[in-house]
This record gives structure tokens, sequence and C-alpha cells, in this order.
């Protein structure tokens, strides 16, 4: 299978911490990766360095088989978008803050797909209303148009539906699977819920103080896990 990502002994350092220590890690072209793990384990800082707003203190990152350096191209940058836990949005109207991605990423004006992917989000109602009024499922909502509009290659997810009614969660969770079935889009999800990268990734991952303990086929990292510290994290023991 071809990968959009490959790690090589990559490494972040903050200081003398080290928050990231990766041997190795394929991400499928294509495919959706569940990354689980407690807090602090590492997910975010791995999500900045797959979307390269930082670069790795040692090791190589791949994408699509090239190697990535300091001189990647603007075009690169532009195949790759992040939804955060905390979405940040510009104090404009629902729509305005959608139609604002085509211009950064530098993609011709489409009022269009604005409006479809505001009609497929459930926001359609809400287009012209400012942001500050919507409730934070809704604002996650826009943040995901906002992200989906440009047809990103990569989409990369940082806690999608913390906090979220079931609702938001699942209309959310519909909308990823879609955007990956109908384009091929590559996924890669971090979540402190084990349960929405079983519904969710073909593959998964567990990330533990930096480290990525296990990544198996979805099916067999929660039916049979191969390492100890897998079986504690899904029964919900306590693993640091």
């Amino acid at each position: 299978m071809t990968s959009a990502y490959t790690l090589t002994n990559v490494k972040q350092r903050y200081g003398d911490r080290c928050v990231v220590d990766v041997t190795s890690l394929r991400i499928h072209a294509g495919g959706i990766l569940g990354i689980v793990g407690p807090s602090g384990a590492g997910k975010s800082t791995l999500l900045r360095l797959l979307n390269f707003l930082e670069s790795p203190t040692e090791g190589q990152i791949d994408f699509r088989g090239t190697s990535i350096g300091a001189d990647l191209p603007l075009s690169v940058r532009r195949e790759i978008t992040t939804v955060f836990q905390r979405p940040m949005l510009l104090r404009r109207s629902v729509a305005a803050n959608v139609r604002v991605a085509q211009r950064i990423r530098g993609a011709a004006s489409d009022d269009d797909a604005v409006e479809q992917w505001l009609d497929r989000l459930g926001l359609s109602d809400l287009s012209d209303a400012p942001v500050r009024t919507l409730s934070a499922g809704e604002a996650q909502r826009v943040a995901l148009a906002r992200a989906l509009v440009v047809g990103p290659s990569v989409l990369l997810l940082d806690e999608p539906t913390g906090n979220l009614d079931p609702y938001n969660v699942g209309l959310i969770e519909e909308i990823i699977r879609s955007d990956n079935m109908v384009r091929g889009t590559t996924v890669v999800v971090v979540t402190h819920d084990p349960f929405q990268s079983r519904r969710l990734a073909d593959r998964t991952g567990l990330m533990i103080s930096g480290r990525m303990v296990e990544v198996a086929d979805t099916d067999s990292f929660f039916s049979d896990p191969q390492r100890p510290e897998t079986a504690a994290f899904l029964r919900g023991d306590l693993v640091y």
C-alpha cells in the first residue's frame, strides 16, 4: 500500500524533554489512522510534525516518498489541513469563515462549494450568523467545513469532537468517513476516546510517552492487542 507519510527515527525535543520518539511509522495514503493514548503522550505534537508546523529535532519524515526539509514547497503545505479541538475562527460570518480558506490556500473562489459544505454540515441556516453566536458543536462544524472546502489530500484532526454532544459527534464522524471514501483523503485523527478510533479508523495506534507502542488494523488492535500496554489501555487502566 502506498504511504502518505513515512517516519524514521523521529524525535522532537523541547529543551531536555523528548515528547515524540517514533522509531518507525507508516501512514497509508487514503486510509484513516486513529492515534489514541493518554494526555501528554505527544499526540498533538506528532500532528504538528505531520502538518510541517514544526521540524523534528532528529530523524526523517517522508511525504509521498520525498524527504521533507526546510525548503518544503508551499504547494505541498497546502495539501494538508488541520482541525483542532478548539477552532480558531475569524470574527465574521459562518460563510465568510469557510470562504476565507479558499483565499488562503490560493484556490479560486467557489461560492457553490462553500454552500455545499455548509449544507452537508447542517449549517446552511447559519450562513450569515456571526461565529460568536455559535455553540461549540456548530463552531467545530464550521472549522471542518473550512478545512474540507479546499479539498485537502491530508486531513489532520486533533480531538475533533472533544466535549461535543452525541449529535455533533455523529455528524462530524459521518462527514469525515464520507470524505475519506469519496475523495480518498488521508486522515489522521488524534483522540482520547478509543471508541471513536474504532468507529472511524481502519488502523489504530497507541502512543504513550512519545512512543508508538502498537499500530495495527483497527479490528486486531481492539480484539487481539499484542502489547500489554495496549490491553491495559483498552481495559481503562491508567497507563503512562
